[in-house]
């Protein structure tokens, strides 16, 4: 492929990430403002956020498998104009209701998008530039996380809850004709067929596990609501398993977990998800509920666990493709243990370098090891396969994000009631008048170990993918002596 064709099909990839990563950080600074337009209660506010979050990973194994029987470039254009026709409509919602089902539907349409977005940079560039161009495109999740607050504050201020729809529309708009114009059709298998049990029974199954992981604090975890939805996860996911076997065409190839690099690479996924995205949760409670900073002056403390990802992703992509993908992940994994212990010291008072020097730390950790990782999970598989394997490597983290805020709000929970942590992630909360400041701060440092040890199963994972290059080595090297 023509070099500079590549990087402006990377170029329309990462637009898309970029905005549909603004469009949920926008919506969560927004949600007083939108749930005060729209006369709705902080339940159907956060329904509001957690419907798109389930819609967009549910849908994503499908929509990597329905790439690889009929185009990457087809999947990808589609949820592309679904998500930002659901966008229009988010604007235009008059009931906490009509907001739902629209953000749902801009969840259908980034599911597609985004499960087919890193098959297409794996399909677009070679194994020597695989990592830089992965770590490029991690750069618009860190930038969308920076602007997001920020525009979405001005836009709010100056023009109401509507524009923090509207905004993203143009841009949108600009990335479907570039994908229009320049993506390559993929080579397709029309003659597989879709598995509408396998489908069915995964949404069933994965869609119960999301509400209970979003609800089982308020609901109570050993309730009867939550005891119910976890049997219909356990029988639908048992359902979908059995089924994969049996199918001629299954949604998920399982013997894609053969592959032993794959396999680890996804349980590193989760692991690090469910400790990366804990900080911004931790650190918020921490900073406005102990310390009781605005949430302007928090917003700052926060921006280096982003802004060196800026410089840090590229980089670490390129050494990702000069160095291997393995030590790349053990040596962030590493930094990030370091980072993470040292946040569970923070005390009672404010120290700027306590809280930012780990930051810096942990930020150009992860711009280290996420391409190393991304990079060493996608390209364990046959490419015909990049879809499927595209779907569940997404599947797996966005399951690792919500399992974070469940976990770090358990963590938490043990001095701070469920309700007060909920309405402290969308800065509605008046954590000023908690009288248990002591508590407080000691369960924050005690949740920060906690996830400390989420990192180290990173790092003893990381060390077994190593270990498994080396064994296929010595067995490469037994095989050769054979001959």
């Amino acid at each position: 492929m023509e070099n500079s064709k590549k990087w402006i099909i990377l170029s329309v990839v990462t637009l898309v990430s970029f905005i549909t990563n603004v469009d949920s950080t926008i919506v969560t600074i927004g949600l007083p403002k939108l749930m005060k337009g729209l006369n709705i209660n902080l339940v159907t506010g956060l329904l509001a956020i957690t419907a798109y979050i389930i819609a967009s990973t549910v849908l994503l194994l499908p929509a990597g498998r329905w790439a690889d029987m009929i185009g990457t470039k087809r999947i990808f254009i589609l949820g592309f104009v679904i998500f930002t026709i659901g966008t229009v409509l988010c604007g235009f919602s008059n009931s906490g209701v009509t907001l739902i089902v629209y953000r749902i539907i801009q969840g259908v349409g980034a599911a597609l998008a985004l499960a087919t977005a890193t098959p297409i940079i794996v399909k677009t560039f070679p194994n020597n530039q695989l990592g830089l161009a992965l770590g490029i495109n991690s750069t618009s999740w860190v930038i969308g996380a920076l602007v997001g607050p920020i525009v979405g504050g001005i836009l709010i201020s100056k023009f109401g809850w509507q524009s923090i729809f509207f905004v993203t529309v143009p841009f949108a708009i600009i990335g479907i004709i570039g994908a229009v114009l320049v993506l390559k059709e993929t080579e397709t298998n029309k003659e597989v067929k879709n598995d509408w049990i396998g489908i069915l029974a995964f949404g069933i199954g994965l869609t119960a596990v999301m509400i209970a992981l979003s609800e089982g604090e308020s609901w109570g975890w050993v309730s009867k609501a939550l005891m119910g939805l976890l049997i219909v996860a356990i029988i639908f996911l048992a359902v979908f398993i059995i089924n994969e076997y049996q199918v001629q065409n299954p949604l998920f190839n399982l013997r894609l977990f053969s592959y032993k690099n794959y396999t680890l690479g996804l349980g590193i996924t989760l692991s690090y998800c469910i400790a990366y995205f804990s900080l911004s949760l931790i650190l918020t409670i921490y900073l406005q509920g102990a310390l009781h900073l605005s949430a302007l002056d928090s917003s700052f403390l926060l921006i280096p666990l982003s802004l060196p990802q800026l410089v840090m992703g590229p980089l670490g992509g390129k050494f990702a493709d000069k160095f291997g993908t393995k030590p790349m992940i053990v040596l962030g994994s590493v930094f990030l243990i370091i980072g993470s212990f040292m946040l569970g010291n923070l005390g009672f008072k404010l120290s700027i370098i306590g809280v930012v020097v780990p930051l810096i730390i942990m930020s150009v950790a992860n711009g280290i090891a996420w391409p190393s990782l991304a990079k060493q999970v996608l390209s364990a598989v046959p490419k015909e396969e990049s879809g499927a394997a595209s779907g569940m490597f997404y599947t797996i983290y966005n399951l690792g994000r919500a399992l974070s805020q469940t976990l770090a709000v358990m963590a938490i929970g043990f001095t701070i009631s469920p309700t007060i942590v909920s309405k402290a992630i969308v800065g509605m909360a008046d954590l000023k008048n908690l009288k248990t400041k002591g508590d407080l701060v000691t369960a924050i440092d005690f949740s920060f170990h906690f996830f400390s040890a989420f990192f180290i199963i990173v790092f003893i994972l990381g060390l077994a993918l190593m270990y498994e290059k080396k064994v296929n080595k010595i067995k490469e090297q037994e095989v050769d002596t054979a001959e």
